[in-house]
């Protein structure tokens, strides 16, 4: 069986320190016969030795050295020489699981109502980039009556491809950025997410390559993990290198060799580095991915939260062909996570191809969500307008924040997004996001958004909830940077 990686099996332990009682290797064995139980790591995986798993979980050896003592003498572990120690457990070996990404939404079951709520009551959470709604829901939502619904109501609400108005209101949405768009193009979903993991069903199948670029979205990296992909990572990033982080010759020469199922890309406001392409190295993805005819999948779903410009961001898909472009997007980023309105772009063959998978675990978006999408695609302008002069605000007082009280990390200024995607020089920041969780501030290391598990001295840290929150972690974020240097 495979050895699981220590920094994939810190992110699934995230939270173990603060749950349970006991000492550590008690809370630490229970945690792992959890994920166990759960199938969560496949009976037989080897787990990594006990001085790699207590370097990324910030805690001695002997900690580890106990919590494996206790697993093997109730039969959870099987521990041999030369050959290391194997989980066991029970249940199937096909489930996918997260990687503790949805960690800090799990913590508001208690009660907390909204993300600044339980901000406010608890400890620093900087696992979450997500942006409090915005007015105009409210506006939108208020205004609606029964004759809006009226029509609606007389038919049975069940509409697998989305409502009419919707499609094709995102059609036009295309069209004006330059990108011919008819409504049978369109396939709405509940949210970005949604789309991703469809586009995962149903083009990739177990041992397909799928390129990547490195870092990139964890929700992606999970989706695609979850079909048994081989993902090969290309880029990279390095603050204040003035690249712009993408590699479309790597992909050239990668498929000279090897063609890829597909290649997932973010080229606006990349999720987690900030980075939108400009118009040379758009022009360069789009012949490489032309000469070779790949399939690219374009995630957009961030792309509304740029920070420089006024208009709408002119995708992708406007240099590459119908047929073989997918193009996900979504509101619910800029105008409200609550709003779970997203869509995909492609042909007619591709969106009928996902709209099969989709209704057979979601007959139907909720028609009145999309009711209300509908209206707020004519409120856009005034969206982005507003998002822009908070999110420069906040992207210059976390800048400022750090150049003061952490001179020695380094990052780029973002192009647009929620967040600062910054380099702790000498840290690893696996043990660090441990070490600070046992601490009350919750935070995402560089290695959640690679492939490879690389960038183990980035941290994505979140603005967008406010300099105060970032400000009030900060102490902690220093003290755990010192002690998880190597």
């Amino acid at each position: 069986m495979a050895k699981i990686p220590a920094a994939r099996l810190s992110r699934l332990l995230t939270g173990w320190s603060a749950e349970g009682s006991g000492p550590l290797p008690r809370r630490l064995a229970d945690a792992l016969r959890e994920l166990a139980e759960r199938a969560d790591v496949a009976p037989g995986t080897t787990l990594p030795s006990q001085r790699e798993l207590a370097l990324v979980l910030g805690v001695s050896r002997s900690t580890v050295t106990a919590a494996y003592s206790l697993l093997e003498s109730e039969g959870w572990l099987e521990s041999r020489r030369g050959s290391g120690s194997r989980l066991r457990g029970s249940g199937s070996l096909e489930r996918g699981v997260g990687e503790g990404r949805l960690a800090s939404f799990d913590a508001r079951a208690g009660g907390a109502e909204t993300a600044g709520e339980a901000a406010s009551q608890g400890p620093a959470d900087l696992t979450s980039g997500a942006l409090e709604g915005l007015g105009a829901v409210g506006d939108v939502v208020g205004a609606l009556s029964g004759a809006d619904l009226a029509p609606l109501l007389r038919g049975d609400g069940y509409v697998p491809y989305g409502l009419p108005a919707l499609r094709e209101g995102v059609a036009a949405y295309y069209r004006a950025a330059g990108v011919p768009t008819d409504a049978d193009q369109i396939l709405v979903t509940s949210g970005s997410q949604q789309a991703v993991w469809l586009v995962a069903q149903a083009l990739v199948d177990p041992g397909d390559t799928v390129v990547v670029e490195n870092p990139t979205y964890r929700g992606a990296l999970e989706a695609l993990r979850s079909r048994g992909a081989r993902l090969v990572p290309v880029g990279g990033d390095r603050p204040g290198a003035g690249d712009d982080g993408s590699d479309a010759a790597a992909v050239r020469r990668l498929a000279a060799s090897v063609r890829p199922r597909l290649v997932y890309l973010q080229p606006a406001v990349h999720n987690p580095t900030g980075r939108s392409l400009d118009d040379a190295a758009l022009r360069r993805w789009a012949a490489a991915l032309g000469e070779r005819e790949l399939f690219t999948v374009e995630d957009t779903a961030c792309a509304e939260l740029g920070l420089a410009g006024d208009g709408a961001p002119v995708p992708l898909a406007a240099r590459l062909p119908s047929a073989s472009t997918i193009t996900v997007g979504t509101l619910s980023k800029l105008f409200w996570g609550g709003l779970r309105v997203g869509w995909v772009r492609s042909s007619p063959q591709v969106v009928a191809r996902l709209a099969k998978i989709k209704t057979s675990v979601d007959l139907s978006c909720p028609v009145v969500d999309q009711l209300v999408a509908v209206r707020l695609l004519g409120r856009l302008p005034e969206a982005r307008a507003a998002r822009r002069a908070v999110l420069r605000e906040q992207r210059a007082g976390a800048e400022e924040l750090l150049r003061r009280r952490a001179p020695r990390w380094e990052w780029d200024t973002p192009a647009g997004g929620p967040a600062l995607w910054v380099r702790v020089p000498g840290a690893d920041t696996e043990a660090l996001a441990q070490l600070a969780r046992r601490r009350g501030v919750a935070v995402v290391p560089g290695s959640a958004f690679s492939a490879v598990d690389g960038f183990r001295d980035r941290l994505r840290l979140p603005y967008a909830h406010g300099v105060d929150v970032l400000e009030r972690a900060l102490p902690t974020l220093l003290e755990c940077a010192e002690r998880s240097r190597a």
